[in-house]
């Protein structure tokens, strides 16, 4: 204001405009032509005056205010205020031994916001899952001291330096374990003084804390490994990995973990092993594969599994017999999670709003919410539909139900990945007999899932292998303690189930199944336990549920071993894989392993048993199994090369087509799974929990960078 008051003075009306001048001062017009061009000098000046002027404003304006708008006619300096003391109200910090903190904090975040924001937050919210429940509460309370740290007489005091050296002293090869970097804000020399420095121990209360409950934690110690420790809450998919990582740690001998693939989320479907020797498939040691979570809101058999995983490995370690002939003789493999996205989405309780209903033309309401997985796709209607073309070929002569390979027109349709995963991993390794968990019922199904009617009608259809599903089902379901109950029934199965078993096809017909592909593509036998009557059931039922299937889930596990087993043979000695084992009167073959081993679940009784392969004569035997073996008989074959004239059936080579045209390809093109596959293979297990989109990826977490 006072430049422009100024710029009004100088001027002074000596310059006008030549309309303005002729009607202010009546003057002619020439004489205004005259005191236009007089001034134009001048006026060319005065431009250069402004402009340097406005200039000044600009920068004048973009300063901080030096006084107060509110005070009128007065102008008092703005004093910025210090920062002050504030209570800690950051909920993963709430137990350190101090009450207030400062902002910003030593890392720089400015307000608590910022702070629960960061990736750093983020790591001390999960450190005890995360580390398998080692150094805690110390890595977490540490990071609180730098993320939140000790505000007295309105300072900040910085944590000791000795208590963070002997925290990474003792908790560095916790880290090493899941290969991650000692985190860079809990570098001891860099936000961490020393006592001279005036530094205050962030772990105060907690020695006296931990000396108090000595005598307490002794008995705790004693029973670490009891399956009465089991944490009967639900495990989240960080938690469930964490859980794995640290039951293969904890049981090396014998436990193994490793990964089948990405949900369409990117999440790792990560598997449990247990052998005597893992990561091998042992001569004439059976496979089994337990599969839950396949509808990511049915979550009782995922927490069944995990249970399962840890009972396995605390009651090895413990000397329980059943439990160490079970692993030294069985191969288990465990997935508890094959739609980790579909739960996350059933946690949740929210749709996903990319959701294409009308596409998929289904209800989609808040009973099913997390029920399919990324795609809404129902991963359980995703496999090939084998069903259908058995049924077409029922007719012709010695039509087979095994084997079938999977048709062409099938990678054209949606494929999803976990679907795909899945596939590949029961064709990789010869699987015996599997198990699938479901919920909404309390009934054990068994193949075909397809019914033959046309309309899909309830219609009983079972496989040639009948007598063995009824007798594997009935295992699980009798070892149950209510599933066997008539009164116990609940769910669309009541009026077809029989004693806690039915035909999959006369309850509820359907196609692309998981358990019919793998009757139908491999030697693996598998039923669809449905363990519940509610999909999603409260934390107070887990503990009850685990006593009621704990006794199924092993039973059913050993039920591997009966029929018989053996290896195929040339006449020279040599295995023979892929040779067929006939079993007369029933119209489904298995086939030889790697090593020529096989495996064939029979019910007891006597039973024709043939061996052949291509280019060499049949063998057959006849076999008597008593009805209280429950040991597989050894059956061995040795067969000699065929005749000249010997016509063998033309080898079938479409089965080991996988995916010919790599159509599975055409639609999974995703950011992170697609372009950058190569770069998450090499990642941890952990690295998608902290990897979020939109947010700088924490590369300091990784070891190697």
């Amino acid at each position: 204001m006072l430049v422009i008051k100024s710029l009004t003075e100088f001027l002074g009306g000596k310059f006008c405009r030549l309309g303005t001048l002729q009607r202010a001062h009546s003057r002619p017009l020439a004489q205004c032509v005259r005191c236009h061009i007089e001034t134009e000098h001048k006026c060319r000046k005065v431009r250069i005056m402004l402009l340097i002027l406005l200039q000044l404003l600009v920068f004048a304006s973009c300063a901080p205010p030096r006084c107060d708008p509110k005070f009128r006619g007065q102008c008092k300096p703005i004093i910025e205020e210090k920062p002050k003391c504030t209570d800690l109200i950051l909920s993963y910090c709430d137990d350190m031994p101090y009450a207030q903190t400062m902002f910003p904090n030593i890392l720089g975040h400015k307000t608590r916001e910022d702070a629960e924001a960061g990736t750093e937050y983020l790591l001390i919210s999960v450190a005890e899952s995360l580390l398998g429940g080692d150094c805690n509460p110390e890595i977490r309370m540490l990071g609180c001291s730098v993320l939140a740290p000790r505000c007295e007489k309105e300072k900040v005091l910085k944590p000791c330096r000795s208590t963070c050296e002997a925290v990474r002293r003792r908790c560095s090869r916790t880290f090493d374990k899941i290969q991650m970097a000692w985190p860079y804000f809990l570098d001891c020399d860099r936000f961490f003084v020393s006592d001279q420095e005036g530094c205050y121990d962030p772990l105060e209360g907690l020695r006296g804390q931990e000396e108090g409950e000595a005598a307490d934690g002794l008995d705790i110690l004693l029973t670490a490994d009891s399956p009465d420790t089991l944490q009967f809450t639900y495990h989240s998919n960080t938690d469930l990995i964490s859980v794995l990582k640290k039951t293969e740690e904890q049981c090396s001998g014998i436990a193994r973990t490793y990964s089948i693939g990405r949900s369409m989320e990117g999440r790792e479907l990560l598997v449990i092993e247990f052998s005597n020797n893992p990561g091998e498939h042992e001569l004439l040691e059976p496979e089994v594969k337990y599969i839950g979570n396949m509808r990511g809101n049915e979550v009782l058999g995922r927490q069944l599994l995990i249970y399962l995983a840890q009972h396995l490995c605390s009651e090895y370690l413990l000397g329980n017999e059943r439990i160490q002939t079970l692993i030294n003789t069985t191969r288990i493999h465990i997935l508890p999670s094959m739609n980790p996205d579909g739960y996350e989405l059933a946690v949740s309780g929210v749709s996903d709003n990319n959701y294409d209903f009308e596409q998929e033309d289904q209800r989609y309401d808040s009973w099913n919410i997390g029920r399919n997985n990324a795609q809404n796709i129902d991963l359980n209607r995703n496999f090939p539909d084998l069903t259908s073309i058995v049924y077409s070929r029922r007719r012709q002569k010695g039509y087979r139900t095994d084997h079938i390979p999977i048709p062409d027109y099938y990678w054209f349709g949606k494929v999803a990945p976990e679907t795909y995963a899945v596939m590949k991993w029961v064709r990789s390794i010869p699987f015996v007999l599997s198990a699938n968990f479901h919920g909404g019922d309390l009934v054990v199904s068994y193949p075909y899932d397809l019914s033959k009617h046309p309309l899909g009608h309830e219609m009983f259809c079972p496989t040639p292998d009948d007598k063995v599903f009824k007798f594997i089902a009935a295992t699980y379901a009798n070892a149950h303690e209510t599933m066997s109950n008539e009164n116990a029934r609940c769910g669309s199965s009541r009026t077809h189930s029989q004693k806690g078993i039915v035909n999959a096809a006369q309850w509820s017909s359907l196609a692309g199944g998981m358990q019919d592909f793998n009757y139908l593509h491999t030697n693996c036998f598998e039923v669809t336990v449905s363990v519940g009557c509610d999909r999603f059931p409260p934390e107070e039922d887990l503990a009850f549920a685990w006593h009621e299937n704990q006794e199924s889930l092993l039973s059913f596990m050993e039920t591997a071993h009966r029929g018989i087993k053996g290896i195929v043979k040339d006449e020279k000695g040599n295995a023979m894989k892929g040779a067929r084992i006939s079993v007369r009167g029933i119209q489904h073959d298995i086939t030889t392993a790697e090593n020529g081993d096989y495996w064939r679940l029979l019910t007891p009784g006597s039973h024709i048993v043939s061996a052949s392969a291509q280019g060499y004569t049949t063998a057959t035997k006849i076999i008597q199994l008593p009805s209280r073996m429950k040991i597989a008989g050894r059956v061995d074959f040795v067969l000699p090369k065929a005749p000249v004239n010997f016509d063998p059936q033309e080898e079938d080579l479409s089965y080991d087509k996988f995916d010919p045209y790599n159509q599975y390809q055409h639609y999974t093109q995703m950011a992170d799974l697609s372009q950058n596959q190569e770069e998450r293979a090499e990642k941890p297990w952990w690295w998608n929990y902290f990897a979020l989109p939109g947010v700088p990826s924490p590369t300091w977490l990784l070891k190697q960078y």
